[in-house]
């Protein structure tokens, strides 16, 4: 497709990230809310989510929150955890992991983290140990795909041993969901959160829940925040038809319901992930030949976004390196990783393997040190 509103860049991040011209087109104008056309394409856009990830829809459901992912985040951990009853176990490989353990914190529930270090793969035997001993907790939190690395975890796994001790499961699917193959009721996981803003190529404004009924339930009553009570935006979208409790983010919403009927003429998520692992290996490959080395072993990346190590040559600068690749039409991210000098790139968004390419010849053009 040619583009018709002219981009000064491509966001290769995990999110905020570069959408197309016909999701842009659609937030061009002033949307009503309370009418009945704009309640059934809310409702319509639940059920589309629901079949990304799910095979029994009777049991799971959707919930749309107003704000960021870390807003989701909070309205799941806030909602489904009672005060002196439930501990969460918080499994932490990077920086949003630690995000979790903050807002437990912060909202005073109780936790215990499983920190495995920035670099490092969750170790699975640990965690069974601290499940079979531990019998306070109650609930459990994973990131699938944690983007300070851009590591992804192995939930298949981590869920199997969750569910042998009978624990609530939560995933932080933000930059995941829509671009893996994520089956959420085989994995039996409670709560999926992801967002507008990443593999559905939406834009900010909403994320979202997918929610095993029965677990939904259970929040009830249980909220710490007004505005991120989850049963409550879940239980006023079902009585009243896809409406939202507060101001609803209409641009946002028509963005994503656009987003989400591209997704589906694309081929689905299994077609998505085939363009963005391409995106990803043509992008390894040409920053090995170009001399660049990964954070992670090739078994551990996701086709998400690629941490890689900063040359140690002392003319390298990432903040040169950064703007004369903006100029060039490229915003990458720098990186996150505390021990080691690394910037990232992302692979997902509108954007395919000539996007790379381009990439590609822009680094040379940009990064020929001698």
């Amino acid at each position: 497709m040619e583009n018709k509103i002219e981009r000064p860049y491509i966001l290769l991040t995990p999110g905020p990230l570069t959408t197309s011209d016909t999701v842009k087109e659609v937030m061009l104008k002033d949307w009503c809310t309370w009418d009945k056309e704009y309640n059934e394409l809310v409702q319509s856009m639940r059920d589309k989510i629901l079949n990304i990830g799910v095979k029994n829809k009777e049991e799971y459901t959707t919930i749309l929150m107003q704000g960021s992912g870390t807003f989701v985040v909070e309205s799941v951990i806030g909602s489904s955890m009672r005060r002196d009853q439930d501990k969460i176990l918080i499994i932490v490989n990077g920086v949003y992991g630690k995000r979790i353990v903050e807002i437990a914190n912060v909202l005073g529930l109780s936790s215990v983290e499983m920190n495995f270090g920035e670099t490092s793969e969750v170790n699975l035997e640990l965690l069974e140990k601290m499940l079979e001993t531990d019998k306070e907790i109650s609930h459990v939190a994973v990131v699938h795909c944690e983007t300070t690395t851009g590591r992804l975890n192995p939930i298949e796994k981590i869920s199997k041993i969750v569910k042998k001790y009978n624990k609530l499961f939560i995933v932080d699917a933000m930059s995941s969901f829509g671009g893996i193959d994520i089956r959420i009721d085989d994995l039996k996981i409670d709560f999926l959160i992801s967002s507008a803003n990443k593999c559905i190529q939406g834009v900010p404004g909403f994320g979202f829940v997918v929610a095993n009924k029965k677990s939904l339930e259970v929040c009830k009553g249980n909220a710490k925040s007004l505005s991120l009570d989850l049963y409550s935006q879940w239980d006023t979208m079902e009585k009243s038809g896809g409406k939202w409790r507060f101001t609803s983010p209409t641009h946002v919403v028509r963005a994503f319901y656009q987003a989400l009927l591209e997704l589906e003429s694309e081929g689905g998520v299994t077609a998505r992930e085939e363009r963005y692992t391409k995106n990803h290996d043509l992008l390894v490959n040409g920053m090995r030949g170009l001399g660049f080395k990964t954070l992670l072993q090739d078994s551990e990346m996701s086709p998400i976004i690629t941490t890689f190590y900063s040359p140690k040559s002392s003319e390298f600068s990432f903040e040169k390196f950064y703007k004369l690749l903006k100029e060039r039409g490229f915003v990458i991210y720098p990186g996150k990783v505390s021990e080691s000098d690394t910037f990232r790139i992302g692979n997902i968004g509108e954007i395919n393997s000539k996007d790379m390419e381009r990439l590609l010849k822009s680094i040379v053009e940009c990064l020929y040190w001698k």
